[in-house]
């Protein structure tokens, strides 16, 4: 008799994992982007791309510049602002692709902002099928317009692409009830609806970007991307996080 196969399947087979500007950067030094955190990150999201999972990134740019903040803080127009955070984006995911090409992972940068000599246009069909083929997808440039962040970027690209989640990848572990850094009795949730969260005013992304994911059904998880081997447990299902659904 055969011995049963109890390797266990991930939970999810496309994903969306969305990636702040913030967690690019090294505070040590001061430098925008951080080598050798991009190289892990490479090497993390190889390791369940190899299981047979379709992954997608969003990235953000506020390691660079960051749009609505970074225009009132250096006085320039919010429209300049944000096509300017839209470029920060693009250079991070050059430094992904770069990342990913040197361990071998097979790779496509595509950009809302038309740079035909850096990245290929986004068209949705392509993407797919770059997935379908076994390829990860960088998208960057936000949605391409001002007034959108990347948080709303990743909610449409996600919904676009029939994605089963958004991981969204924070500093923090979850999502609480309030402050975990002001108030030490601050509640976790393990898991809550988006109905639950709009209520609580819970900043889980933007308003534009929640709308759409509650609209299209779609859960975001998120999760401390510090935590080891977080990206894998994430999607094998395992407890981490906060699952908004």
């Amino acid at each position: 008799m055969a011995p049963k196969n109890t390797k266990k399947e991930p939970k999810y087979k496309r994903i969306v994992l969305k990636i702040s500007g913030e967690i690019l950067r090294n505070k040590d030094t001061g430098d925008a982007i951080d080598p050798s955190r991009i190289q892990q990150l490479c090497t993390d999201l190889k390791e369940i791309h190899e299981m047979g999972i379709e992954v997608a990134l969003v990235l953000g740019g506020g390691n660079i510049f960051r749009g609505l903040s970074g225009s009132n803080k250096n006085g320039v127009d919010r429209t300049t602002g944000d096509f300017m955070g839209m470029l920060a984006t693009i250079i991070n995911g050059l430094a992904f692709l770069d990342s990913f090409c040197r361990i071998g992972v097979d790779v496509r940068l595509q950009s809302a902002i038309p740079m035909n000599d850096v990245a290929e246009p986004f068209i949705l069909r392509r993407a797919i099928r770059h997935l379908e083929k076994r390829r990860i997808v960088i998208f960057v440039g936000g949605t391409g317009n001002p007034y959108f962040s990347t948080d709303t970027a990743a909610a449409l690209r996600a919904s676009e692409i029939n994605a089963q989640v958004i991981l969204k990848a924070t500093k923090v572990d979850g999502i609480y009830d309030k402050d975990p850094h002001k108030f030490p009795n601050a509640k976790k949730f393990e898991e809550i609806s988006f109905l639950d969260a709009l209520k609580s005013r819970l900043n889980v992304m933007d308003s534009t970007a929640f709308s759409l994911c509650l609209d299209n059904n779609l859960p975001i998880l998120v999760f401390n991307i510090f935590e080891p081997k977080a990206i894998q447990k994430a999607v094998m299902g395992q407890k981490i996080g906060t699952l908004v659904n």
